[in-house]
């Protein structure tokens, strides 16, 4: 199983939590996204993860990305 976590801006609730998990999850080959408010961290779990359409996916929930962290 792949893994890709990426620094997110803009976050600060459950609500986001609620709203990142919701657009990530439809990705294809997600199996789990996993985000840390305080951390500012959004980590995604699956397969054949593409990172051009995670990266939209948090962008499309209304917050910032910046480039993966090496996992």
């Amino acid at each position: 199983m792949a893994q890709k976590q990426y620094n997110v801006t803009g976050m600060s609730c459950e609500h986001c939590t609620a709203s990142i998990k919701e657009e990530v999850s439809q990705v294809p080959g997600v199996s789990e996204v996993v985000v840390d408010v305080a951390a500012n961290a959004v980590t995604v779990h699956g397969t054949d993860l593409d990172d051009e359409r995670l990266r939209a996916a948090i962008v499309e929930a209304g917050y910032g990305v910046t480039d993966p962290v090496a996992v």
